[in-house]
């Protein structure tokens, strides 16, 4: 049912233009004030500030609240260091994509959320240098700058759960909840959780268990594209306990990622173009498009009812992305919970899966599961082999460390204290003698060899498991086809369970502009 028509058939319809003149104006006004910052397409580069310390400015205030949001999108780091730019502009897409009637919660909010971005190369500088060596820390060659979206609030527990338990309750057209952020895998999958800004979290079993308390509640579509967000499929369960069988409520969700395995995105380049993102992929497929904005005229619609739902642009990120993670669906959860093992199938209909088939098996030039499930034993040994020599190659690179410290402090016993009184003198008077060690010295040259190897094992691991992710997509793409059509044989109310959830993650979104 069209949203805009229920509204005004309960309230008159001079209510309902006004209000969604003044919902648009909301989401336009987040959206405008990014357009402007950003000043840039999405593929480009985006100029920052360069200093560490943000400028003092009054945050703008936030835009009017929906009364009824159609989207309710929460994400952003916990702290300043893990809150990367391609974050900012995924949940920048996701609003620009979703439209109007939505409420945005972004790390500390507007004027509070410093973005970490790469900033240009660093000048050389000795004293950076034996921090890097001696201290190295994460973000410390970061730069910061204020965040260019005017949200509704911070992303803190509180308020997301505020926000989630009104846009709930009674009934109403499904809400749309995204979470654009980073993710801790816990000891099950129930135990994943999503850090929000300052470090508290929301869990797999603590938003079930929300889901689940609330009367009446509308449908719930999410899109979580954080690491280890698969496991959010729990919610197929009642509490996210597969012992207590599928959930009440109308519910679903597409992830990133398996429940154990992290996802690609969180990068603090600017330059989309060399970004790769769950978010990037699947926000553009909503609207026909590629991940850099372009018009796709096939491939995307695989019902052929001229909309795209959330399972085909699901399908899109599975068949088009070049990163390590293998996405996955509640209806994937419930068949590995529900469907036999073994026994004879039925055919159904799954088009989503025919596609991902069709196009990685083109793709890999693999013809069928028999090669799918070789290549994949193939590639898992070739990968297993990388990390073992790149594991022995980091105990060389600790071992090329101890021994230039130890020739370092020998020579100058206060390099690593920065804090001691002698530390600026020794460098200031030191400082040619020390760089001269540190590029000639055989410590120096054994342990920048050790680095080249280093990285050479790291880019030969990332190819393996670009690779290994696709072919793992394209098997399990089989396995869902094979599980799903021994449910259909056995049907049941496992079977109308699946269909329900794949009749939930097939909703197509109003994107209104």
């Amino acid at each position: 049912m069209d949203e805009s028509a229920g509204f005004a058939a309960r309230y008159g319809s001079l209510v309902f233009l006004v209000a969604v003149g003044v919902i648009g104006l909301s989401v336009a006004h987040v959206l405008d004030r990014y357009r402007e910052a950003e000043g840039a397409p999405e593929a480009s580069s985006v100029p920052s500030t360069s200093a560490a310390v943000l400028p003092a400015a009054p945050p703008p205030p936030p835009p009017p609240l929906p009364g009824r949001a159609r989207w309710l999108a929460v994400g952003g780091g916990a702290d300043p260091v893990s809150n990367q730019v391609s974050i900012e502009q995924n949940l920048a897409l996701a609003a620009e994509v979703l439209g109007p009637e939505g409420i945005l919660l972004y790390a500390g909010g507007a004027g509070r959320s410093p973005v970490h971005e790469l900033g240009p190369p660093p000048s050389e500088d000795l004293h950076r240098d034996l921090g890097a060596f001696f201290d190295p820390r994460d973000g410390r060659g970061a730069r910061y700058r204020p965040t260019r979206l005017v949200p509704h609030g911070p992303a803190e527990v509180e308020l997301f759960q505020r926000h989630l338990d009104e846009q709930l309750a009674g009934e109403g057209p499904p809400l749309l909840l995204v979470m654009v952020a980073h993710g801790e895998v816990g000891k099950t999958p129930a135990d994943n959780f999503v850090p929000l800004w300052g470090g508290d979290g929301v869990t797999v079993k603590e938003l079930a268990e929300t889901l689940d308390r609330v009367e009446s509640p509308r449908p719930l579509r999410a899109v979580v594209t954080t690491c280890f967000s698969g496991g959010f499929a729990e919610l197929a369960f009642a509490g996210a306990d597969p012992q207590a069988g599928p959930a009440a409520q109308d519910r679903c969700g597409l992830f990133a990622a398996t429940w154990d395995r992290e996802a690609s995105g969180c990068d603090p380049n600017p330059d989309r173009r060399q970004q790769e993102s769950y978010a990037l992929h699947f926000f553009h497929a909503l609207r026909h498009q590629d991940r850099s904005g372009k018009p796709l005229t096939s491939g995307l619609d695989l019902d052929g009812d001229g909309a795209i739902s959330l399972l085909e642009a699901h399908t899109r990120v599975r068949i088009a992305s070049r990163a390590f993670s293998v996405p996955t669906t509640t209806a994937e959860r419930w068949l590995a919970e529900a469907a036999p093992a073994t026994g004879p199938q039925k055919a159904l209909p799954l088009p989503e899966e025919r596609a991902v088939i069709a196009a990685l098996g083109a793709k890999l030039d693999i013809d069928d599961e028999v090669a799918a499930e070789a290549r994949q034993t193939t590639l898992t040994g070739r990968l297993e082999a990388s990390d073992t020599r790149l594991m022995l190659a980091e105990r060389d690179e600790e071992a090329s460390f101890r021994a230039l410290r130890i020739a370092l402090l020998e020579r100058w016993p206060v390099l690593d204290d920065p804090y001691h009184p002698a530390y600026a003198e020794t460098l200031d008077r030191e400082s040619a003698a020390i760089e001269a060690f540190l590029a000639d010295s055989a410590e120096a040259e054994e342990r920048a060899e050790v680095l080249d190897r280093i990285d050479g094992l790291r880019r030969e691991v990332d190819a393996l498991e670009v690779e290994l992710a696709a072919v793992e997509r394209l098997n399990r793409a089989y396995d869902t086809v094979a599980r799903a059509e021994r449910l259909h044989h056995r049907g049941g109310e496992a079977f109308a369970t699946y269909q329900r959830l794949l009749a939930c993650e097939r909703w197509v979104p109003d994107l209104k502009p």
